[in-house]
């Protein structure tokens, strides 16, 4: 619009100039007589004119130009300005205390440091002594598979929770690629990157977090075999006795 207006102003001062010249063509060769008064034409003056009206015509160009450019540099700085209209941002904070949440459901041998080093000294023992009676070792061995079949079953719910989100980080996937695609200037196409980023640094951690609690159920059934033969060994010690009770059989 600016551009067009300037062209409109262009062509009036140009007919004007035009006129005015035509105006002085019928007095090149001498001077014509008005009334009382001769009208002389000063081919210097005029030129002088002329001149001055060109230049005048060529700053207004330029002052219309100059709008334009800050006109488009306003748009652009906008552009750049423009923020996403929509975030996955709580999406995916939403699926990370989900899984947070299924790991926090860890039963008996957590995964607090000093709470896990209790537990396993007093259920998982090396070796049992022979003041510990049967019944102890029944219950700590019923304690053993309970921990071993809750391990399994973390486990499991972890991975079927991961499963179920593939569909979604793969739709999630799929727009964010297509926002940055599309970006409109700079900050819409940062924070697209950052997007991507955190559903990256989202599939991370549920790829951490399956992996501890694999471990912890491999690690929970290893456990309980080894805690089971150092009971089996202690309840086979008792059952033989010292030998005595059979050395007169021989």
């Amino acid at each position: 619009m600016l551009e067009s207006t300037g062209r409109l102003l262009m062509g009036t001062t140009s007919r004007v100039i035009i006129t005015t010249v035509l105006s002085f063509v019928i007095t090149v060769n001498g001077s014509r007589r008005l009334g009382a008064f001769d009208i002389v034409f000063d081919p210097t003056n005029y030129s002088q004119n002329l001149l001055t009206a060109a230049r005048a015509l060529e700053q207004i160009n330029n002052q219309v130009r100059s709008l334009e450019n800050q006109a488009h540099s306003l748009l652009n700085q906008a552009k750049h300005l423009a923020s996403l209209p929509t975030s996955v941002i709580g999406q995916l904070t939403s699926t990370i205390n989900q899984m947070n949440s299924l790991i926090g459901e860890a039963k008996n041998v957590s995964f607090d440091v000093q709470t896990t080093q209790r537990d396993f000294q007093r259920i998982y023992p090396r070796q049992y002594a022979a003041a510990i009676s049967s019944d102890k070792m029944v219950q700590d061995a019923t304690t053993r598979w309970d921990n071993s079949y809750d391990g399994l079953k973390q486990s499991l719910t972890l991975q079927s929770a991961i499963v179920s989100t593939l569909d979604q980080d793969g739709q999630t996937l799929r727009t964010l690629m297509s926002r940055s695609s599309a970006a409109v200037g700079s900050l819409q196409a940062q924070q697209s990157g950052n997007e991507l980023l955190a559903l990256q640094i989202k599939q991370s951690l549920q790829a951490q977090a399956l992996m501890a609690t694999q471990a912890r159920a491999d690690s929970l059934r290893a456990a309980e075999q080894q805690a089971s033969a150092a009971a089996a060994r202690e309840r086979f010690i008792r059952f033989i006795g010292d030998g005595h009770a059979y050395a007169g059989g021989r």
